[in-house]
């Protein structure tokens, strides 16, 4: 049996840019920063505080994809589920700033990338409302 043969086709969903989904484009971004000063934190909170706020990060840009192709009716609960877990994300990143285990600049940065994304939840929150 070759696995080269046409003939067995997956019922996937139709191929999105990252410019249909602004949230997780967005959101992405802020993962991409995060990355960049999570292996730089102290050990101290890396593997504790820095782990809980990747995992938060993670669970994110699942819930922004899952709420991108769900059913209007499903899209409200995923989109406070997000919003939700959007907000633990900001709480412990202050946390972490808080502690010194981040730097103002890189506070700063990351902050204005997820302030960018709460305008848009409440926007997408408000719109199916």
């Amino acid at each position: 049996m070759s696995f080269h043969n046409n003939s067995f086709k997956l019922d996937l969903p139709p191929q999105r840019k990252m410019d249909d989904f602004p949230i997780l484009f967005k959101l992405a971004e802020g993962y991409k920063l995060w990355h960049g000063y999570f292996t730089r934190l102290p050990k101290t909170v890396r593997y504790s505080l820095g782990a809980k706020i990747e995992n938060y990060f993670s669970e994110c840009l699942e819930l922004s994809l899952a709420a991108g192709y769900s059913k209007r009716e499903e899209k409200i609960l995923i989109v406070r589920k997000l919003i939700l877990k959007f907000d633990y994300l900001k709480f412990f990143l202050k946390l972490l700033w808080e502690l010194k285990a981040l730097d103002n600049n890189k506070y700063a940065a990351i902050s204005d990338n997820l302030s960018t994304v709460g305008k848009m939840l409440g926007g997408w929150l408000k719109s199916l409302a």
